[in-house]
């Protein structure tokens, strides 16, 4: 069998599982094909790209709003694909609006859909779940409580675990990370996460730089350094003075606390055991329009996941320099009681996202659609 998958990722988290997921499959299927949208992780394992991650990274209502005329266009190129009759399966990942209306063309067509990292249908549009479940014939959710949500829509899902726990510890000793950057050998290292998008870099990493300004001035011997996002070019980080590092992951697990942008970024910071702030800004009538839409009072994943406020949320005007720096200041201190329960209540998030090998069972979850198609 050569089964040609079109597979469709709007952002880094997205390209990341996805390259999982496509090493996966060519396992079962050494001479598949695969064409869609995403990143350079899933482009070196060999998908054709329509489209990169530069284009799609787009997010918010006001955002989106800017560039609809984009999208229009590529859903026309995604349905020509489909019109075509070679694509064998799709798989949607996460990035919910454009994806939602890809599975309900491919579904149209009758083309199997596994829906791979379903959209926070629960945070933001219950409405939505009845919507995925009839689009997509497969579910794969990596979130235990999102399995409940969708069957009571009718989904067929599956908890297939967290991708991020199929990713190894640090490849390096930390010493040998720090010299790979060009880090002090010693000195403490305070994580800045910006984010993966221009927009969010735009919000967000002033206030990250000057919050970590104002710790050094408790903590001297404290080195701040920025983790950049594959899709972020590395001028939109520079002439701040401080080190880039491209190993997001490998940063948070060398790291004594972190700033990070709320998304996939604070579960991996929870993976790594790192106490962190969860910091959000975005348009004012975006976030406007999110209060009214949002059916929870948690933003972070990794709250969402413990549902407890294990880490403060600090969002819109409330994330300020000041702030900021004000809660993390005895999440450097080792010993302090705010560690302390920050650290325990990280290993309970751990123990929550299930085990390693969440590729492998979307692989098999695609095997069956591709073997009863």
């Amino acid at each position: 069998m050569t089964p040609r998958i079109l597979l469709l990722a709007g952002e880094a988290s997205g390209d990341k599982h996805g390259a999982g997921v496509v090493r996966a499959l060519k396992a079962r299927y050494p001479d598949s094909e695969f064409v869609g949208l995403g990143g350079p992780l899933m482009q070196a394992q060999g998908v054709e790209l329509m489209v990169g991650l530069e284009q799609l990274a787009v997010m918010g209502f006001v955002e989106v709003a800017f560039r609809l005329l984009f999208f229009w266009k590529l859903e026309r190129r995604i349905h020509s694909l489909l019109d075509g009759g070679t694509i064998d399966l799709v798989i949607p990942i996460d990035y919910p609006g454009f994806n939602l209306r890809a599975a309900r063309a491919a579904h149209r067509r009758g083309i199997p859909v596994l829906y791979y990292i379903a959209p926070q249908v629960w945070a933001w549009k219950p409405g939505r779940a009845a919507k995925i479940a009839e689009y997509a014939d497969r579910l794969a959710v990596i979130l235990p409580f999102e399995t409940e949500v969708f069957e009571a829509a009718g989904a067929a899902v599956t908890f297939v675990g967290h991708p991020l726990l199929d990713l190894a510890g640090p490849e390096t000793t930390e010493l040998e990370f720090r010299r790979r950057w060009g880090l002090h050998a010693e000195r403490p290292i305070l994580a800045l996460m910006p984010g993966s998008r221009r927009q969010e870099i735009d919000r967000h990493l002033d206030i990250f730089v000057r919050a970590a300004a104002l710790v050094r001035e408790k903590h001297p011997d404290l080195q701040s350094v920025l983790a950049r996002a594959s899709p972020v070019p590395l001028t939109a980080l520079d002439g701040r003075g401080l080190p880039v590092v491209e190993d997001a992951r490998t940063l948070l697990a060398y790291s004594r606390a972190a700033l990070v942008k709320s998304g996939t970024g604070t579960l991996e910071a929870a993976l790594e055991g790192t106490p962190f702030i969860t910091v959000y800004r975005t348009h004012p009538l975006t976030y406007a329009l999110a209060r009214r839409l949002m059916n929870t009072d948690r933003i972070g994943l990794a709250n969402l996941v413990a549902d407890e406020a294990v880490v403060p949320e600090v969002i819109q005007r409330e994330a300020t320099p000041e702030r900021l720096a004000e809660l993390l200041e005895p999440l450097l201190v080792e010993g302090s009681r705010e560690r302390t329960e920050m650290v325990a209540g990280l290993g309970r998030i751990r123990g929550s996202l299930g085990s390693a090998g969440a590729s492998e069972r979307v692989a098999a979850l695609a095997a069956e659609l591709l073997d009863s198609a």
